[in-house]
């Protein structure tokens, strides 16, 4: 289960606010990728929500947005998007960074300040120009290990799961107020019936092969 160790360890470092970056919607084929940064007031978070949090992929919708609410009082959470356009000029990786990147600028405004460390879930650091001296510690299987990063992952995922649910409503048929925007058999049969959306990555493999075959 997640714990403090790594924030710990970057605070013996001298790294004073420590936050936790994830992100969700690397997968899906329509919509934004979003990314959460969330620096958490260990002293005020329940014992009980600390013993919850964890990977967002492990837990249920129900508890995800419970989580999310009970983190309101013990956590500063900035939230950033890349758009599916943004996605489709530079690519699922670059698009993620970018809202990385944004959401470590909302994180700074609400604090007040930058964060001193990152703990970003993955292999890969992004680059954080909005946090300029700003260190970064990728952590692999991250939001099982570091519960900054498992907060961000929950305010990630509850954030995107909340942003399809509008974009169902703006394009219905779809189904993705249920499957997110990932490539389901009720997504696929909207696809084939209904068309490509300005939601959609034009660029991911799928909907590049219904684009080409509309046009041929």
């Amino acid at each position: 289960m997640p714990d403090f160790t790594h924030e710990d360890a970057a605070r013996a470092d001298g790294r004073s606010v420590v936050c936790g970056i994830d992100e969700a919607g690397r997968g899906p084929w329509a919509g934004p990728v979003v990314a959460a940064a969330v620096v958490l007031d260990r002293a005020a978070l329940p014992p009980e929500v600390a013993a919850e949090l964890d990977d967002s992929k492990k837990l249920k919708a129900a508890a995800r947005e419970r989580l999310l609410a009970a983190l309101a009082p013990c956590a500063v959470i900035g939230l950033g998007q890349a758009s599916a356009a943004e996605i489709d000029d530079i690519n699922i990786l670059q698009a993620t960074f970018l809202a990385m990147d944004r959401a470590v600028a909302a994180l700074a405004a609400e604090l007040g300040r930058l964060p001193d460390m990152a703990l970003v879930d993955g292999n890969r650091p992004p680059p954080l120009p909005a946090a300029p001296g700003c260190a970064v510690d990728c952590l692999v299987g991250g939001d099982g290990r570091s519960l900054s990063i498992a907060a961000a992952s929950i305010a990630a995922k509850v954030t995107r799961d909340r942003v399809m649910a509008d974009l169902a409503e703006r394009h219905p048929g779809y189904g993705w107020d249920r499957n997110a925007g990932y490539g389901t058999a009720e997504h696929q049969a909207a696809l084939r019936r209904l068309g490509v959306t300005d939601a959609h990555r034009k660029s991911y493999k799928p909907i590049r092969n219904i684009l080409g075959e509309a046009e041929s």
